[in-house]
């Protein structure tokens, strides 16, 4: 009786239980619910399953189901934008629940097709907002077709990511990715494109060169994204970008994403766009809040100590850095000193082989080193999930870079801090970053506590430099690696300094400008300073800065000497430009001061630059009303500026960095007079062209290896062929059956092998194998077992056998 009690129990709560499975896939099952109805115990009608009911009308029903779901879920969730269930599915196993404002936007405008340019600022979820159409948009795998979606990125680690990414969210669709990068072997990614993928990932120098090699037509492509699309627009694949362009059709979606895009699509007309929808959000608020932002002034020869004063007392033990360097010298020269110093980290940089690449992603992800130090190859679309901060130990030359490289921090609403050290040829590249976010620069005061540092530029006291500098200097005199990288990274600084791009104008001039010695200690560094050190600071400040009035003409000479007299009466005569300098210094440093504290921007913060300088002695409050009062010949209603509003935003996302201003635009509209004269042909002995040179150029392609190949068909060296002949031959390749000619009769070797070549292949590689795994030692062992049996047994004699008998055997 018991034991049927037992099963009757556990029936119910099975029966109590499938409703709560069905309803977990019930997500895109027809809502079937009847408020009105009375009797609420009532079963109610639903959509049988997919596996009851396998008719020819099954497709029209899904449909049905969707356009359903898509009315009837509320408004804000993926349920609402009627994606297919093996889609959904991999969504929600992703952990998301409500899409992002950038996918919420852009999924449903993907959905219907259109050609599309978005930009949300970092982390805020791009890859998923063009990855859940695609598959959408895929449904399932083809057996026929070739690839039919195609995602290029500009760096390795980019495209690695979005591949993993993309096992995960299409993990119920059955989509087979073929991934395309440079550093792996060719012979791989002939086999995976073999294998009729129905989506590539790759970067545009390998994927050409592998496209180029197998000849691929590309024309099954329906679907094409270029992830951090500027960038890849940028880094000089222009040349690749458009041999792959041309290949695909011409009714191809385009989707080009970023977090730093600029309004006009003009600059990315190479890559084909038709009649696009522009998607940009987060233009005013560009970082997110959960990003702090800290400045450190110093000099460049005090960066190491500062960066490991940073790592050992400023950033929690637990927490993971990321520190960005100008060139791989510094990365190297950075790794070798925080090693020697005893803090365990992973470097990465464009030129180190991509299989070590791969080990110090690893290392850092799974928290084996805490530092990670790389060059901006790492700077766009890594994800790193749990990472705390980033250290800028040289600090960007453009606006958008840094945006890019804070964006590794505060992902997914997630909060983090950003270090930027500083050198006084870096400070107008911080002036250009204020003016692109359109911040005001907060210079740092005795009043500022650690609680609201957020964006402030402050000093680095000298007694923490001198700490970690005596560190540095016993580092340095024991290890002559340090050394020779010190040196190497030295005249690599200088070489990045030639190359890299200038400042604006105006925050070059807004840094002449500024009084950086009233600039106090940085409150994250001062708050446990006591009080008479930074007294000491102020008065070592006050000697750096102490100028002696007398020249060097009238040091250790008598007022009556011939010098001293001279100058005495070159000072009577400049007196008054003197005073002019000093009074126009006063202005200045009175002017800032009023700036700042007037947080001197409305709109955009460099229209202060122009402005017309202002005595302390004039009332602020009374000077708008004199300008009212004043006439002026602009009406204020129909002015138009000849710069817009949003410059200064615009020329940061640019893509030359140029913006678009008149003067640069009607700068570069030059009148070739003589262009029609070319050179001097010195054999033909007259004036040739210049078209020639271009067309020679166009003829090779850089490679992502750097290597330089050929444009044409035929090449010399011929890899795909041999890759096929390597025994990758499947049934679309058979023998030739006689030898090959040319037109001009010439017998041409065949690349395809023979039977009997095949089977001599693989029966050298067999004799390898045998010899390698000792195969002859136990030959030989055999033999001797062999050997001693047949002489026990030699004729009933035993082993005891003399003369012939024994030698013969």
């Amino acid at each position: 009786m018991a034991q049927r009690k037992k099963k009757l129990k556990k029936k119910r709560h099975t029966a109590n239980r499938e409703p709560e499975f069905d309803s977990d896939g019930g997500e895109f099952e027809l809502a079937a619910e009847i408020k009105d109805d009375d009797s609420p115990g009532r079963k109610l009608p639903c959509f049988p399953a997919s596996s009851d009911c396998l008719s020819d009308v099954e497709p029209d029903t899904r449909e049905l189901v969707r356009a359903q779901n898509k009315k009837k879920k509320k408004s804000g969730g993926f349920q609402s934008m009627g994606l297919s269930y093996p889609v959904y599915k991999g969504v929600m196993k992703k952990g998301y629940k409500v899409p992002t404002p950038i996918q919420r936007k852009t999924i449903p405008v993907i959905l219907d097709g259109k050609d599309m340019v978005a930009m949300a600022r970092t982390g805020s979820g791009k890859t998923a907002a063009f990855l859940v159409p695609m598959f959408e948009k895929l449904k399932a795998p083809h057996a026929q077709t070739g690839a039919r979606a195609l995602i290029l990125t500009p760096t390795r680690e980019l495209a690695l990511q979005t591949m993993k990414f993309t096992k995960e969210l299409g993990k119920f669709t059955g989509l087979k990715t073929a991934l395309i990068l440079g550093g792996d072997r060719m012979d791989d990614q002939f086999a995976a494109l073999h294998e009729n993928p129905d989506i590539i990932i790759g970067t545009p120098g390998r994927l050409m060169h592998v496209v180029m090699e197998m000849n691929l037509k590309l024309q099954s492509v329906e679907y094409v994204v270029f992830d951090e699309a500027d960038r890849l627009f940028e880094m000089g694949f222009a040349e690749q970008l458009q041999e792959i362009i041309q290949r695909l059709p011409d009714t191809r979606q385009t989707l080009l994403f970023s977090a730093t895009l600029p309004k006009l699509l003009v600059e990315f007309a190479r890559a084909g766009l038709t009649e696009p929808v522009l998607i940009r959000l987060d233009v005013d608020s560009k970082l997110s809040d959960q990003i702090k932002l800290s400045f450190f002034h110093l000099r460049v020869d005090d960066k190491p100590a500062m960066l490991l004063h940073l790592l050992r007392h400023v950033v929690k033990p637990q927490e993971q850095t990321v520190v960005f360097a100008a060139t791989k010298h510094h990365v190297e020269y950075l790794k070798e000193l925080l090693s020697s110093e005893g803090l365990e980290c992973a470097y990465i940089y464009s030129a180190l082989d991509q299989t070590a690449r791969k080990i110090n992603i690893g290392k850092f992800v799974h928290r084996k080193a805490m530092v990670l130090i790389v060059t901006d190859v790492a700077a766009r679309g890594i994800d790193i999930p749990l990472l705390d901060n980033v250290i800028n130990y040289n600090f960007p030359s453009k606006a958008k870079l840094f945006l890019h490289r804070v964006g590794r921090v505060g992902r997914a609403g997630r909060s983090g801090t950003t270090y930027s050290l500083v050198c006084p040829d870096e400070m107008p590249f911080v002036y250009d970053l204020h003016l692109f976010l359109g911040r005001p620069v907060q210079l740092a005061t005795p009043e500022h506590t650690p609680g609201n540092s957020d964006g402030v530029f402050g000093r680095v006291p000298q007694s923490i430099l001198d700490d970690e500098g005596s560190h540095l200097i016993t580092a340095h005199e024991n290890s002559l690696d340090l050394q020779n990288l010190h040196r190497v990274s030295e005249n690599a600084y200088k070489q990045y300094l030639k190359s890299r791009p200038n400042p604006s104008p105006e925050s070059i001039r807004r840094v002449k400008s500024t009084d950086l010695s009233s600039m106090a200690v940085h409150p994250l560094l001062g708050s446990g300073l006591e009080k008479m050190e930074l007294e000491r600071l102020q008065i070592v400040d006050a000697i750096k800065g102490y100028k002696s009035k007398s020249t060097i003409f009238e040091i250790n000479s008598n007022s009556k000497s011939q010098a001293s007299e001279v100058m005495r009466t070159k000072r009577s005569k400049d007196t008054r430009l003197v005073e002019k300098f000093s009074k126009r210094r006063e202005d200045l440093a009175a002017e800032s001061r009023l700036c700042n504290s007037l947080c001197f921007h409305q709109g955009v913060f460099s229209a202060v630059v122009g402005g017309k300088r202002r005595g302390p002695q004039e009332n602020v409050e009374e000077r708008p009303k004199n300008k009212k009062s004043r006439q002026t010949g602009k009406d204020e209603h129909y002015y138009i500026p000849y710069r817009p509003k949003d410059f200064d935003s615009e020329r940061g996302l640019s893509l030359s960095g140029e913006g678009t201003a008149f003067e640069q635009q009607a700068s570069s509209a030059v009148l070739d007079l003589m262009g029609d004269a070319g050179d001097e042909d010195r054999k033909r002995k007259r004036f040739v062209r210049e078209t020639g040179k271009e067309e020679q150029q166009k003829k090779k392609i850089r490679i992502d290896g750097g290597q330089v190949i050929s444009n044409k068909k035929k090449k010399k060296k011929n890899l795909y062929p041999s890759s096929r002949s390597r025994g990758r031959r499947g049934p679309n390749f058979p023998s030739p059956a006689g030898p090959q000619q040319t037109p001009s009769g010439r017998r041409v070797r065949s690349e395809l092998k023979t039977n009997a070549q095949i089977l001599k292949q693989r029966k050298k590689k067999q004799k390898h194998q045998f010899l390698q795994s000792g195969g002859l030692k136990k030959l030989h062992v055999k033999n001797k077992q062999w050997l001693g049996e047949v002489k026990k047994s030699g004729f009933g004699r035993g082993g005891q056998k003399k003369g012939k008998m024994r030698k013969r055997l």
